[in-house]
């Protein structure tokens, strides 16, 4: 199991440097619902399955519930719906993969990279 550190989305320029930085390498971004237990069952499983170098895919973080009108506007700039736990796969700008609830897996990573 490879380690890692999220990076926190918590502004609207976090949001900006992940899609910048997706044109250089794929990027996931997980939205979380710190008042659900699905999405709290999903974080500790994506995090138990995480095996990705983050020089190959950077792991980005949302706290929807403290931050919501950033999940707002991810949903809107990426035309993806907004759903919790999400999981979003970005390159080159550009959403190319999302799941939710018991389909947000780490393994699910590998076919969009």
């Amino acid at each position: 199991m490879a380690k890692f550190t999220w990076d926190i989305l918590r502004r609207d320029e976090d949001i900006d440097a992940a899609i910048a930085l997706s044109h250089q390498q794929a990027v996931v971004i997980f939205k979380h619902s710190t008042r659900c237990p699905v999405s709290s069952m999903a974080l500790r499983m994506f995090e138990r399955d995480w095996s990705f170098d983050t020089e190959r895919i950077r792991p980005y973080f949302l706290d929807l519930i403290a931050h919501r009108q950033l999940s707002n506007r991810i949903a809107q700039e990426l035309a993806v719906e907004h759903q919790s736990p999400q999981m979003i796969v970005i390159r080159n700008g550009m959403a190319v993969f999302d799941a939710s609830h018991n389909q947000v897996q780490a393994s699910a990573i590998d076919a969009h990279l």
